[in-house]
């Protein structure tokens, strides 16, 4: 099928250097059993459309009996997006959701005024060896959903529209592009698609979003007459039609967008809102732990540990 019969693909090098609004050199931190790259919020820029937390988890690999535990921890006036490429999580959370969620699929959970949550490895995948590498991101909520109760959604790989076309496959995560939607529940103007691209094959960007990025997870890709490695994101003008090119190992990507979000976020550890008097509010909430009795509870079969506040 055509996969974007309304945007000629172009030539990537038509466009000037200035076509690319920022580029991002994600900072790497060691977690101690793996590597996680954060691309955003970056030194100059915060957000690309709703997106303001963008972080790569991994590669990692652990021997049998290890994983990931990531105990449970709060979050107010976000989405979180958990996309992985290899391993799993399972995914709990304070409004009963039980989750393991595998590559290709998709964990969608808007912490609205405030949830908690763990991920820890699966009990199956620490019978044997086993491997991480995967994609979290955060979306900030409008103004109008900060105070949303907390939802889950879980879409399964089979569940997320998927075009491929000579050479370029794309999977689209959330929102809408190249005249697909994806199923999870959006409360802002988005889009997030996992993209393949193979040696040589081209990828238009989608033009009716303001704001447009890319991450690059891996090979190369060429575009307004430069070339970029794995780990690095750029984020383009608005406007500019934008097309990229794989380069000769072919390129996995990450593209991601949507409406300029009308103003800044503040963000304290796991916490994004409108004004600083919702975050400590929040956060004197979740140093009381009166868990069941105010915005934050555990989750049902996580109850006997959780990460505290900072301080």
């Amino acid at each position: 099928m055509s996969w974007n019969p309304t945007l000629d693909p172009g030539c990537p090098d038509e466009l000037g250097v200035d076509a690319i609004e920022t580029l991002i050199v994600p900072r790497s931190r060691d977690l101690g059993d793996f590597e996680v790259r954060r691309a955003l919020p970056a030194p100059r820029r915060q957000m690309v459309g709703p997106f303001i937390f963008f972080d790569q988890a991994g590669p990692a690999e652990f021997l049998t009996g290890q994983g990931v535990d990531v105990r449970p921890h709060p979050h107010i006036g976000l989405g979180t997006v958990t996309y992985l490429f290899r391993g799993d999580f399972h995914h709990r959370d304070s409004t009963g959701a039980d989750q393991i969620i595998t590559p290709g699929a998709l964990n969608w959970m808007v912490a609205g005024r405030g949830v908690t949550h763990s991920e820890r490895t699966s009990a199956a995948a620490r019978s044997g060896p086993n491997s991480l590498f995967g994609i979290q991101t955060w979306l900030a909520l409008p103004d109008d959903h900060e105070d949303t109760a907390p939802s889950f959604e879980h879409h399964g790989k089979e569940a997320l529209p998927m075009i491929e076309d000579h050479g370029v496959s794309v999977r689209l995560i959330l929102g809408s592009a190249y005249g697909m939607t994806a199923p999870a529940t959006m409360l802002s103007e988005t889009f997030y698609a996992d993209v393949t691209l193979e040696p040589g094959r081209h990828l238009p960007m989608p033009d009716d979003h303001e704001d447009r990025g890319i991450y690059i997870v891996a090979g190369a890709i060429s575009v307004a007459g430069q070339d970029f490695d794995a780990g690095r994101m750029m984020v383009f003008r608005p406007g500019d039609r934008i097309t990229v090119a794989a380069g000769d190992r072919g390129a996995r990507l990450m593209i991601l967008g949507g409406a300029t979000f009308p103003g800044p976020r503040y963000i304290w550890w796991n916490f994004v809102a409108s004004s600083q008097e919702r975050i400590e509010t929040a956060k004197a909430e979740w140093r009381a732990a009166n868990w069941g009795k105010g915005r934050f509870d555990l989750p049902a079969d996580d109850r006997d540990e959780h990460i505290p506040a900072p301080d």
